[in-house]
C-alpha cells in the first residue's frame, strides 16, 4: 500500500464519520439513562424512537457518501501513481462511473492551461467578444464536412499532430513557399508530411470565419477545434479546448525531418521524441491509440512485410496470419476482406504528382489498410496479438514501461482509454502555442499575413 493511500484511512471525511458515529452512541447512552431515570416525558420518550431511525438512516448515507469518497480517492491516486516508471498499472486504473464532465473540467483547469512571460494565456471561450459563432461555425463545418468524408477525422488528427509536435500548435504545417523562395524548403514537403490530407477542409472553415469576422480567429485554433470535432463525430470523446492561440511566421523544414516519430521506430525511439515534449508512458501510448481510425498506407509497410530492416524477412514481431493477410491485401487491389480486429480493408489508386520542392508527392496511396472500429479497445487488443499494423505500432507490447497500459486499455472496453486519450490531446493541443503579441493571425492558412509582409 503507498503512503498516499495510508494517510488515506485518516482523511478528513473518515474522521467526521467517526466522530458523528461516537457522538450518536454517547447520546443514546445519556437518553437511556435519562429514560431510566424518568427525567424525560412520555411524548418525548415516545419520539425518541422516530429521532433513533433517523439518526441510523443518516449514518448509513454518510457510511455510503464516505466509501464512494474513498474510491474516487483511490482510483485517482492509482492514476497518479502509474505515471511513475516503477509503478504498476491496475486492469482498470480509473473508475469508469466517475463523471467524465468531472475529469474533464478538472483536467482543463490543470493541464491546458499555458502562459507566456507577458501574462497572455489561453482562455475559455476566447473569441467570445470578438467573434462569438467561432466555435460554432467549425462545429457546424465539421459536421456537413464529415458527412461527406468520414476520413476527415483522421486526417486532421495526423494533420494536428504533425503540426503540434513541431514547435507547437501554431499552424506552422500550413505555410507554402514565401514569395516561390524554394531554397527554403517548408515543413510540408519533409518526408513525414508529404502524405498529409486535410488542408483544404481546414481552408473551408477558415474562409467561412473570415466571412463573419475577418483577421480574428486563428488557423492555429481553427485546426485544434475541427480536430476534436473530427475525433467526436468519429465516435471518440469530447475534450475541453481553450483558445487564443497565434499563427507562427516561420515553417520548420528540419525539424520536421528529424523529430516526427517514423512508423519504424522503436519503442525507445518512441518514448524518447515523446518525453521531449512532456508525455509520460501513459500518455504516449494513448496518444498513439488514434491509430484506432484511418488508414496506413502499404508503402508505409511494405519492407515490414519483405525485408524488414534489410534482412530479407519480414518483421518478426508479426503474427503468422496476420502476415499473410496484410501480404494478401498489400498485393491484390481487389481484396476488400476484413479479418479480426482490422476491418475492412480499403484500396487506393496511386498519382505521383512532383511538388514545388522536387520532391515526389503522393495525393494517394497505391493501397492503403483501414481500421474502422472507432474509439475503443480493438487497437489495443490487435497489439496483445502481434497485430499492429505498424512497427511502431506493435514496439508498444516490446517494453514493459508501454505494454502495462496496452494491456490497461485493452481490458475495459476502451473507457480508460478513451478518458486517457482526452486529456492527452487537452495537453497536446497547447504544446509551444503562441499567445498575446506572438505571431500572427493569417487571412489565408497557407500565406503570412500582409502585415508582416510588408514589415518584412
Amino acid at each position: 500500500m503507498s503512503n498516499r493511500n495510508q494517510t488515506a484511512l485518516f482523511s478528513f471525511p473518515s474522521i467526521i464519520i467517526f466522530v458523528f458515529f461516537f457522538s450518536t452512541l454517547l447520546f443514546f447512552s445519556l437518553y437511556a439513562g435519562a429514560a431510566s431515570s424518568s427525567v424525560l416525558k412520555k411524548e418525548d420518550q415516545d419520539r425518541m424512537p422516530k429521532l433513533w431511525s433517523k439518526c441510523m438512516i443518516l449514518v448509513l448515507l454518510t457510511s455510503v457518501l464516505v466509501s464512494l469518497w474513498n474510491r474516487y480517492a483511490h482510483n485517482v491516486d492509482n492514476v497518479a501513481e502509474t505515471d511513475d516508471d516503477s509503478s504498476s498499472l491496475s486492469p482498470t486504473p480509473i473508475d469508469p462511473s466517475i463523471s467524465f464532465d468531472f475529469l474533464t473540467s478538472l483536467l482543463l483547469q490543470r493541464d491546458s492551461f499555458s502562459q507566456n512571460s507577458n501574462g497572455d494565456h489561453l482562455q475559455y471561450d476566447f473569441y467570445r467578444n470578438t467573434c462569438p459563432d467561432a466555435e460554432e461555425i467549425v462545429k457546424k463545418s465539421m459536421a456537413r464536412i464529415h458527412s461527406q468524408h468520414p476520413e476527415v477525422s483522421a486526417a486532421l488528427l495526423r494533420l494536428m499532430f504533425h503540426d503540434c509536435f513541431i514547435q507547437g500548435c501554431d499552424a506552422s504545417i500550413f505555410l507554402d513557399d514565401r514569395d516561390g523562395n524554394q531554397s527554403h524548403p517548408i515543413e510540408k514537403h519533409a518526408v513525414p508530411n508529404r502524405t498529409l490530407k486535410g488542408f483544404e477542409k481546414i481552408d473551408m472553415i477558415k474562409e467561412e470565419i473570415e466571412n463573419r469576422c475577418p483577421g480574428i480567429v486563428s488557423c492555429a485554433d481553427i485546426l485544434v477545434l475541427a480536430t476534436r470535432e473530427g475525433v467526436v463525430l468519429a465516435g471518440g470523446p469530447f475534450y475541453p479546448l481553450l483558445t487564443g492561440r497565434r499563427d507562427s511566421t516561420t515553417s520548420y523544414y528540419s525539424e520536421a525531418m528529424a523529430e516526427i516519430p517514423r512508423p519504424d521506430d522503436n519503442v525507445r525511439q518512441i518514448l524518447h521524441l515523446f518525453h521531449l515534449r512532456g508525455f509520460t508512458e501513459r500518455e504516449t501510448v494513448s496518444l498513439l491509440g488514434a491509430h484506432n481510425i484511418g488508414s496506413i498506407g502499404c508503402e508505409f509497410i511494405k519492407d515490414r512485410l519483405h525485408n524488414f530492416l534489410g534482412t530479407g524477412l519480414p518483421d518478426p514481431t508479426i503474427a503468422a496470419d496476420f502476415l499473410i493477410e496484410m501480404r494478401q491485401n498489400c498485393n491484390d487491389s481487389n481484396n476488400s476482406t476484413s479479418s479480426g480486429d482490422v476491418s475492412p480493408m480499403l484500396m487506393k489508386s496511386q498519382r505521383v504528382v512532383k511538388s514545388h520542392s522536387g520532391l515526389n508527392h503522393e495525393e494517394d496511396l497505391l493501397t492503403s489498410i483501414s481500421s474502422t472500429g472507432g474509439f475503443g479497445a480493438h487497437y489495443y487488443r490487435s497489439l496483445l496479438k502481434g497485430r499492429g499494423l505498424l512497427h511502431s505500432d506493435q514496439q508498444l507490447m516490446a517494453d514493459e514501461r508501454t505494454a502495462r497500459f496496452v494491456r490497461a486499455y485493452a481490458s475495459d472496453g476502451g473507457m480508460t482509454f478513451r478518458m486517457d486519450f482526452a486529456r492527452a490531446m487537452m495537453k497536446m493541443s497547447s504544446l509551444g502555442v503562441l499567445i498575446g503579441l506572438e505571431g500572427q493571425i493569417r487571412e489565408n492558412c497557407s500565406s503570412l499575413a500582409n502585415s508582416f509582409l510588408r514589415n518584412n
